[in-house]
């Protein structure tokens, strides 16, 4: 059961934040839009770094001075996964009006619905990787740990959910519509989760290069992506103070839980 939740928890956040399209109005309040897209980069930097990079460095402690190397062969990994793929899917990110990535004939809908999308899948890696360390009985990942981190994703998630499903709306969706857009953006997270785990058993010996891994993609999301959609337009601190929180909360929740 406890498999279960931490694999589906984040998918209900981003299902939950889409659902803001049948309560809220069309569009999200610039502000609001900033300091949750600073709320997000900081569980998820808080995230990569507690729940992922620590544990692949303490896992690796027998090669002593050289404890960092899976950590950071697997970060460089990550970005550069994620780097590819950028080059490789075509998408278009929320205020540009210039899509990335292969040029194809898609809406616009579905090219935004593709950049979330994208970088929804180094996130449902990483807690299919936490749970696959949790359930080899690695003891530097605990279950509650892994929860910790599904819990974490999903409130990160619930903000995406909402800021990918209003613009649909305004874009001309209808509400159903923008909701099954918006919530599908989250089901690879269940599905990259669910193939991390399968594939458990084989995994063990790369566990700390592939929990590195994880981390690199979500950091390249945070850098590429959210920071400078936060920072865009009229200077504000609040992307910064929404950082801040959400940085915070995703520790708290790391070290009381896990």
């Amino acid at each position: 059961m406890e498999l279960f939740w931490g694999i589906m928890i984040p998918f209900i956040g981003t299902t939950a934040g889409a659902a803001c399209v049948f309560f809220l109005r069309n569009e999200i309040n610039p502000l609001v839009q900033k300091a949750l897209l600073g709320f997000a980069s900081g569980v998820m930097v808080a995230a990569s770094v507690w729940s992922l990079l620590i544990p692949a460095m303490d896992m690796s402690e027998k090669m002593g001075r050289f404890a960092f190397i899976p950590a950071a062969v697997g970060l460089l990994s990550g970005f550069a996964f994620l780097l590819f793929m950028d080059k490789m899917i075509p998408h278009l990110h929320l205020g540009s009006q210039v899509s990335e990535g292969p040029k194809v004939a898609l809406k616009k809908t579905t090219m935004l619905v593709l950049a979330v999308t994208l970088h929804n899948i180094p996130e449902g890696m990483a807690v299919g990787v936490v749970l696959a360390g949790a359930l080899m009985g690695e003891s530097e990942v605990s279950m509650a740990g892994a929860l910790a981190l599904s819990v974490g994703i999903a409130i990160q998630n619930f903000p995406e959910g909402a800021i990918i499903s209003l613009p649909l709306r305004s874009e001309g969706e209808s509400k159903g519509k923008a909701f099954w857009h918006g919530s599908l953006s989250g089901v690879v997270e269940p599905v990259a989760a669910i193939l991390t785990v399968l594939l458990a058993r084989f995994i063990e010996p790369v566990l700390p290069y592939l929990l590195a891994f994880a981390a690199g993609a979500m950091l390249y999301v945070v850098v590429e992506e959210l920071v400078p959609e936060a920072s865009e337009g009229e200077h504000s601190n609040i992307g910064t103070i929404g950082f801040a929180v959400g940085f915070m909360l995703m520790m708290m929740l790391d070290v009381a839980l896990g």
